[in-house]
């Protein structure tokens, strides 16, 4: 079982780690099992909740180990006073599109009020927040900076603390483990909803320590004159997890965060080909079995992409000819992508060599030509202006390995720098 730490910095009281008695606590049912934050709140009889009208942020995966919504968990509860709900992207039942608006509504299942997040409002308002004392924050993110759950708590925990709201989060997996730093870093200029943190693409850490990390990190949370916010939070940690487990070893069922999230093959898959597939022709598998695992490219064959990819000598990749019926009930032939080897994989690397393939296979490479709306939104994501500026000025003889080298040299001390908000050994 795996040890919550208190925080080495000190934060005074206005930050909480609901601590976890082992003495006091029945032990976890199936060893392979651990707890989530959720399942950690119950056990403590909510008591970080009582008095406390309650808000609660989350999606359908915000579960507890046995697979119950975090939303019935905590209305069944006599003590807590569950008042209003709030949706990110998708909604709260992951119902809607993305990057598609969502409304506000009255929930026709709980007859809660759900204020969208992701909509006319991307922080919530003074509005919202007047009815709570309390947002709890309950998302499962995937571990990539650019993935918007995680941007979705860091607006939340500004307008709540502008408010004198406090924010308790509980805490879930990171599911690529904790130990998987990798990608290039933010420019803090491509700061956006799909890059709300300056930290690594792929970052390692859980969305609690990435709430630790907003609040005590100077310049994350900040008023328009760019004082620091301060404000009360409060992370419920997780029973029994380590850095070192991947979702698998955690003993948990997936649930889908997002329509094109929705098995553990597309959790790997994002951060490798979500960024190589924006601009260009390669097309990431949206719409077939495997999203973000499965590539093609527009006039060029399967075979042909398979025997690129291989030339590339990528650590721990291996690379299979398949063919899959889409959505659209249509034949599709493309290349497969296998993670050979869990320890030697640099997901992003990938990413990076589909755009010079990219610059190779087009003409005119797609990335001098590219509109202005085009590259501001390629560079939110990948976060790097000085990539831009050398794939599309040379494309096909544009060097992402020096690129790779050096992003990798700033993940690893981002890793180290990083050790302040862990919560887990």
């Amino acid at each position: 079982m795996s040890k919550s730490k208190g925080v080495k910095n000190g934060v005074g009281l206005s930050f909480c780690l609901l601590v976890f008695f082992t003495v006091c606590m029945s032990p976890l049912s199936g060893a392979s099992k651990i707890g989530l934050g959720i399942d950690h709140l119950e056990r403590t009889k909510f008591r970080v909740l009582q008095g406390k009208r309650v808000g609660l942020l989350t999606h359908p995966a915000g579960k507890n180990a046995a697979g119950q919504s975090t939303v019935e968990v905590l209305r069944r509860q006599s003590n807590v006073n569950l008042v209003a709900l709030f949706g990110p992207e998708h909604g709260i039942y992951g119902d809607e599109k993305a990057a598609v608006p969502v409304d506000d509504k009255i929930d026709s299942r709980t007859g809660l009020p759900v204020f969208s997040l992701y909509g006319k409002y991307r922080k919530p308002s003074s509005v919202m927040l007047r009815k709570i004392d309390a947002l709890v924050v309950d998302l499962q993110d995937v571990g990539v900076r650019c993935y918007t759950y995680v941007s979705c708590m860091r607006y939340a925990m500004e307008a709540c603390f502008e408010n004198g709201v406090e924010v308790i989060v509980l805490d879930r997996p990171n599911p690529l483990g904790g130990l998987l730093v990798d990608g290039p870093p933010m420019d803090e200029k491509w700061m956006s909803y799909v890059g709300a943190f300056q930290v690594p693409f792929v970052h390692g850490l859980t969305i609690g320590e990435l709430a630790l990390f907003s609040k005590k990190t100077p310049g994350v949370l900040k008023t328009e004159a760019g004082a620091r916010r301060k404000g009360k939070l409060t992370v419920v940690p997780m029973i029994g997890w380590k850095r070192s487990m991947t979702w698998p070893q955690t003993g948990l069922k997936w649930v889908p965060t997002s329509p094109n999230i929705p098995t553990l093959d597309s959790v790997a898959g994002y951060p490798m080909t979500g960024l190589g597939a924006q601009l260009g022709k390669f097309r990431h598998g949206i719409g077939t079995p495997h999203p973000f695992r499965f590539l093609t490219f527009e006039g060029r064959s399967p075979a042909e992409i398979k025997r690129e990819l291989e030339a590339l000598r990528l650590p721990g990749l291996k690379y299979q000819l398949k063919t899959v019926v889409n959505s659209k009930g249509k034949s599709v032939s493309g290349v497969y992508l296998v993670v050979s080897d869990w320890r030697k994989w640099r997901p992003t690397a990938l990413a990076f060599h589909m755009m010079k393939l990219s610059a190779k296979w087009e003409s005119p490479q797609p990335f001098s030509q590219a509109a202005e709306a085009q590259s501001k939104l390629f560079n939110k994501h990948v976060g790097s202006s000085a990539w831009w500026s050398e794939l599309s000025t040379k494309g096909a003889a544009s060097d992402p390995d020096k690129f790779l080298r050096e992003w990798n040299r700033s993940s690893q001390l981002f890793r180290t720098s990083s050790r302040k908000f862990f919560l887990y050994d």
